[in-house]
């Protein structure tokens, strides 16, 4: 069915621009209307360059536009929490970058005001939508392997110089909350529950500013006391991304599974050996906007909706404080 849907990008941004863009038209009846630039050059450049019919460097002049119905939110993560409550007050709907906010309570608010204004939340956490994770979680969910004793998510990279801005500097940006943050909604999204405490120790220096962290190691222990490693770093070439799920009976094994792009491979090894799982690969943005322009439209729920970016915003910064106390920190989420 076609929805005809109005975006506007708050941003004019990496991810809005080889991602995003390409996702919204992807979707029958979706049009980038406006984008949004600090920078009146910027942001001319990006509409030239993009297509986009109009920009401006004024908030209140895009939301205040008839012609879009919902906003796209990648600017830098201090700026998401009032980006998100004025474009809810003036009755648009939000897709907004992780981290939701800086703080749970900003975050929790963001999601009530959404609510109160009637207009959907979604957190564009990416990797949920991969044909790897979505073949990963059915597998844990039918007890392929049996009961889960473990598992371990390594996404550890080089951060492009085009993206070392504020990600590495006390402007919002560290590892933790840029990329880790995937990796917790990645292991709530396949085992269906939050963890109850977690543990991190972090680096600093390699590439970061400031005492921000650009390395991390943490254990997450879930319920029935299964324990998660996850390496995240900005700072490693040529490493793989992957996942490991070890249960009683096999290990779940995800290669190349924590990337944007529509790759990566799942095998089982068991008593009899390792195979590879049939998987049809499909674009992973372009999944979440189709399940968001459903849900503005009715159909259900964002891939990953505004609760869901509170739960991984509170166990990331649970491991912030974890590293930075050097002790075991529950999580308590709503």
């Amino acid at each position: 069915m076609t929805h005809p849907t109005g975006w506007g990008l708050i941003g004019a941004s990496n991810v809005a621009r080889e991602w995003i863009i390409d996702a919204i038209r992807a979707q029958p009846g979706g049009e980038v209307r406006a984008v949004l630039s600090s920078s009146t050059e910027r942001g001319a450049a990006f509409a030239r360059d993009n297509d986009i019919p109009y920009h401006t460097t004024s908030l209140d002049e895009l939301l205040s536009r008839p012609d879009i119905d919902a906003v796209y939110i990648s600017t830098n993560n201090r700026l998401h929490f009032e980006q998100t409550i004025a474009a809810a007050r003036a009755g648009k709907h939000v897709l907004c970058e992780k981290p939701l906010a800086l703080s749970v309570e900003d975050a929790n608010e963001m999601v009530r005001v959404c609510r109160a204004c009637d207009v959907v939340l979604g957190t564009n956490h990416h990797l949920r939508n991969a044909a790897t994770h979505i073949a990963i979680h059915g597998m844990i969910e039918d007890g392929r392997v049996g009961r889960l004793i473990a598992g371990r998510v390594f996404h550890a990279n080089f951060l492009a110089a085009a993206l070392q801005g504020w990600r590495v500097n006390d402007q919002g940006g560290g590892v933790i909350l840029d990329s880790t943050i995937h990796d917790i909604d990645t292991l709530r999204f396949l085992f269906d529950q939050d963890p109850v405490s977690v543990f991190a120790m972090t680096q600093s220096g390699r590439l970061a500013q400031d005492g921000i962290e650009d390395g991390i190691m943490a254990v997450l222990r879930f319920p029935d006391d299964m324990l998660v490693q996850i390496h995240g770093g900005y700072t490693v070439p040529y490493s793989p991304g992957g996942v490991e799920i070890m249960g009683e009976r096999g290990v779940i094994i995800g290669r190349d599974c924590m990337s944007q792009r529509p790759i990566g491979t799942v095998s089982v090894r068991d008593g009899d050996g390792e195979r590879e799982i049939p998987l049809k690969h499909h674009n992973l943005y372009h999944r979440a906007l189709e399940l968001f322009t459903d849900a503005i439209h009715g159909g259900g729920l964002p891939a990953a909706t505004g609760e869901d970016g509170v739960a991984s915003l509170a166990i990331a910064l649970a491991l912030r404080e974890s590293a930075r106390t050097g002790r075991e920190i529950g999580v308590d989420l709503p």
